[in-house]
Protein backbone atom coordinates (compact mmCIF):
# COMPACT_ATOMS: atom_id res chain seq x y z
CA UNK A 1 0.00 0.00 0.00
CA UNK A 2 1.32 3.44 -0.94
CA UNK A 3 1.67 5.96 1.90
CA UNK A 4 -0.57 8.43 0.07
CA UNK A 5 -3.33 5.83 -0.20
CA UNK A 6 -3.24 5.22 3.53
CA UNK A 7 -3.33 8.95 4.34
CA UNK A 8 -6.39 9.54 2.14
CA UNK A 9 -8.17 6.40 3.33
CA UNK A 10 -7.87 7.65 6.89
CA UNK A 11 -8.82 11.21 5.91
CA UNK A 12 -11.95 10.15 4.03
CA UNK A 13 -12.96 7.20 6.18
CA UNK A 14 -12.49 4.47 3.55
CA UNK A 15 -9.90 2.37 5.38
CA UNK A 16 -12.28 -0.52 6.09
CA UNK A 17 -13.40 -0.74 2.45
CA UNK A 18 -9.81 -0.47 1.24
CA UNK A 19 -8.57 -3.24 3.54
CA UNK A 20 -11.38 -5.48 2.28
CA UNK A 21 -10.37 -4.70 -1.31
CA UNK A 22 -6.69 -5.48 -0.68
CA UNK A 23 -7.65 -8.72 1.07
CA UNK A 24 -10.20 -9.97 -1.45
CA UNK A 25 -9.32 -8.43 -4.83
CA UNK A 26 -5.58 -7.77 -5.04
CA UNK A 27 -3.04 -10.43 -5.97
CA UNK A 28 0.72 -10.25 -6.43
CA UNK A 29 0.58 -12.65 -9.36
CA UNK A 30 -1.82 -13.52 -12.20
CA UNK A 31 -4.40 -16.20 -11.47
CA UNK A 32 -5.94 -18.43 -14.16
CA UNK A 33 -8.90 -16.11 -14.73
CA UNK A 34 -6.61 -13.10 -15.24
CA UNK A 35 -4.40 -15.06 -17.65
CA UNK A 36 -7.44 -16.07 -19.71
CA UNK A 37 -8.72 -12.47 -19.69
CA UNK A 38 -5.39 -11.11 -20.98
CA UNK A 39 -5.27 -13.75 -23.73
CA UNK A 40 -8.56 -12.39 -25.10
CA UNK A 41 -7.55 -8.72 -25.20
CA UNK A 42 -6.41 -6.76 -28.26
CA UNK A 43 -5.51 -3.51 -26.48
CA UNK A 44 -4.04 -2.13 -23.28
CA UNK A 45 -3.40 1.32 -21.81
CA UNK A 46 0.02 1.83 -20.24
CA UNK A 47 1.36 4.39 -17.79
CA UNK A 48 5.02 5.23 -17.22
CA UNK A 49 6.99 8.05 -15.60
CA UNK A 50 10.53 9.34 -15.94
CA UNK A 51 13.00 9.64 -13.07
CA UNK A 52 11.50 13.04 -12.11
CA UNK A 53 7.97 11.65 -11.93
CA UNK A 54 6.77 13.23 -15.19
CA UNK A 55 4.05 10.88 -16.39
CA UNK A 56 3.04 9.56 -19.79
CA UNK A 57 0.04 7.45 -20.68
CA UNK A 58 -0.18 5.58 -23.94
CA UNK A 59 -2.15 2.98 -25.84
CA UNK A 60 -0.97 -0.33 -27.25
CA UNK A 61 -2.91 -2.64 -29.54
CA UNK A 62 -2.31 -5.73 -31.61
CA UNK A 63 -3.90 -9.01 -32.57
CA UNK A 64 -5.95 -10.69 -29.84
CA UNK A 65 -3.52 -12.05 -27.26
CA UNK A 66 -0.63 -9.76 -28.31
CA UNK A 67 0.19 -9.32 -24.62
CA UNK A 68 1.47 -12.75 -23.67
CA UNK A 69 1.70 -14.32 -20.22
CA UNK A 70 5.02 -16.15 -19.81
CA UNK A 71 4.19 -17.27 -16.28
CA UNK A 72 2.02 -15.97 -13.46
CA UNK A 73 4.57 -13.25 -12.63
CA UNK A 74 5.74 -12.29 -16.14
CA UNK A 75 4.12 -10.60 -19.15
CA UNK A 76 5.58 -9.52 -22.48
CA UNK A 77 4.19 -7.29 -25.20
CA UNK A 78 5.61 -6.20 -28.58
CA UNK A 79 6.58 -2.66 -29.46
CA UNK A 80 5.73 -1.89 -33.08
CA UNK A 81 7.05 0.90 -35.30
CA UNK A 82 5.82 4.25 -33.98
CA UNK A 83 6.64 7.94 -34.22
CA UNK A 84 10.22 7.44 -33.07
CA UNK A 85 9.79 9.53 -29.89
CA UNK A 86 9.90 6.47 -27.61
CA UNK A 87 8.30 8.32 -24.70
CA UNK A 88 7.14 5.19 -22.87
CA UNK A 89 10.32 3.23 -23.51
CA UNK A 90 12.44 6.24 -22.56
CA UNK A 91 10.62 6.43 -19.25
CA UNK A 92 11.19 2.71 -18.65
CA UNK A 93 14.94 3.23 -19.16
CA UNK A 94 14.89 5.88 -16.39
CA UNK A 95 12.22 4.37 -14.16
CA UNK A 96 11.08 0.75 -14.58
CA UNK A 97 7.70 1.08 -12.87
CA UNK A 98 4.75 0.59 -15.20
CA UNK A 99 0.98 0.35 -14.94
CA UNK A 100 -1.16 -1.55 -17.43
CA UNK A 101 -4.91 -1.20 -17.74
CA UNK A 102 -6.81 -3.80 -19.74
CA UNK A 103 -10.48 -2.99 -20.38
CA UNK A 104 -12.98 -5.30 -22.02
CA UNK A 105 -15.51 -2.90 -23.56
CA UNK A 106 -17.24 -5.59 -25.63
CA UNK A 107 -18.20 -8.66 -23.61
CA UNK A 108 -17.66 -8.55 -19.84
CA UNK A 109 -17.26 -4.74 -19.37
CA UNK A 110 -14.57 -5.25 -16.77
CA UNK A 111 -11.01 -4.06 -16.31
CA UNK A 112 -7.76 -5.48 -15.01
CA UNK A 113 -4.99 -3.38 -13.48
CA UNK A 114 -1.46 -4.73 -13.49
CA UNK A 115 1.43 -2.86 -11.88
CA UNK A 116 5.03 -3.94 -11.99
CA UNK A 117 8.53 -3.34 -13.29
CA UNK A 118 9.40 -3.29 -16.97
CA UNK A 119 12.51 -3.88 -19.05
CA UNK A 120 13.17 -3.76 -22.79
CA UNK A 121 14.57 -6.57 -24.93
CA UNK A 122 15.05 -7.19 -28.62
CA UNK A 123 14.16 -10.46 -30.37
CA UNK A 124 17.56 -12.04 -29.73
CA UNK A 125 17.40 -11.22 -26.03
CA UNK A 126 14.01 -12.92 -25.69
CA UNK A 127 15.80 -16.25 -25.79
CA UNK A 128 17.10 -15.48 -22.28
CA UNK A 129 13.52 -15.86 -21.00
CA UNK A 130 12.02 -19.25 -20.25
CA UNK A 131 9.25 -19.09 -22.87
CA UNK A 132 7.06 -22.09 -23.57
CA UNK A 133 7.37 -23.45 -27.12
CA UNK A 134 3.64 -22.87 -27.69
CA UNK A 135 4.13 -19.14 -26.98
CA UNK A 136 7.17 -19.06 -29.27
CA UNK A 137 5.07 -20.59 -32.05
CA UNK A 138 2.36 -17.98 -31.47
CA UNK A 139 4.92 -15.16 -31.61
CA UNK A 140 6.44 -16.46 -34.85
CA UNK A 141 3.03 -16.93 -36.47
CA UNK A 142 1.34 -13.67 -35.45
CA UNK A 143 4.08 -11.08 -35.16
CA UNK A 144 5.65 -11.73 -38.58
CA UNK A 145 8.64 -9.51 -37.78
CA UNK A 146 6.39 -6.53 -36.93
CA UNK A 147 7.76 -6.26 -33.40
CA UNK A 148 10.82 -4.01 -33.22
CA UNK A 149 11.43 -4.85 -29.56
CA UNK A 150 9.64 -6.28 -26.51
CA UNK A 151 8.65 -5.00 -23.09
CA UNK A 152 8.87 -7.52 -20.27
CA UNK A 153 6.86 -6.86 -17.11
CA UNK A 154 7.49 -8.41 -13.72
CA UNK A 155 4.07 -8.39 -12.03
CA UNK A 156 3.80 -6.81 -8.60
CA UNK A 157 0.05 -6.19 -8.30
CA UNK A 158 -3.01 -7.36 -10.21
CA UNK A 159 -6.55 -6.31 -9.39
CA UNK A 160 -9.98 -5.65 -10.84
CA UNK A 161 -11.39 -2.43 -12.25
CA UNK A 162 -15.13 -2.71 -11.62
CA UNK A 163 -17.62 -2.63 -14.45
CA UNK A 164 -20.07 0.04 -13.30
CA UNK A 165 -18.61 2.92 -15.35
CA UNK A 166 -17.22 0.95 -18.31
CA UNK A 167 -19.30 1.64 -21.43
CA UNK A 168 -20.48 -1.07 -23.77
CA UNK A 169 -18.91 -0.63 -27.20
CA UNK A 170 -19.43 -2.39 -30.50
CA UNK A 171 -16.44 -3.96 -32.21
CA UNK A 172 -16.17 -3.15 -35.93
CA UNK A 173 -13.70 -4.32 -38.55
CA UNK A 174 -10.92 -1.93 -39.51
CA UNK A 175 -7.92 -2.46 -41.73
CA UNK A 176 -4.72 -2.04 -39.71
CA UNK A 177 -1.71 -0.63 -41.55
CA UNK A 178 1.07 -2.10 -39.41
CA UNK A 179 4.20 0.05 -39.27
CA UNK A 180 3.09 2.47 -41.99
CA UNK A 181 4.53 5.96 -42.42
CA UNK A 182 1.63 7.01 -44.65
CA UNK A 183 0.32 10.26 -43.15
CA UNK A 184 -3.24 9.58 -44.34
CA UNK A 185 -3.36 6.21 -42.57
CA UNK A 186 -1.68 7.61 -39.46
CA UNK A 187 -3.82 10.79 -39.30
CA UNK A 188 -0.55 12.28 -38.13
CA UNK A 189 -1.66 15.92 -37.87
CA UNK A 190 -5.29 15.35 -36.91
CA UNK A 191 -5.05 18.07 -34.25
CA UNK A 192 -3.25 20.43 -36.66
CA UNK A 193 -0.38 20.94 -34.23
CA UNK A 194 2.03 21.64 -37.10
CA UNK A 195 -0.20 24.54 -38.21
CA UNK A 196 -0.68 25.86 -34.66
CA UNK A 197 2.99 26.47 -33.87
CA UNK A 198 3.70 29.99 -32.60
CA UNK A 199 7.17 31.46 -32.95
Amino acid sequence: MAKGEQILQEQYGTTKRAVSFYKNQMLHYLNDQMIEFIANQAMVFIATADSNGNCDSSFRAGLVGFVRVIDNKTLIYPEYRGNGVMASLGNIVENPYIGLMFIDFFEHYIGLHINGKASIKDDKQLSSLKIDEKIWDDIREKEQDRAERWVIIEVDEAYIHCSKHIPKLKKLDKTIYWGTDDEKQKSGDFFRAKHSKKD
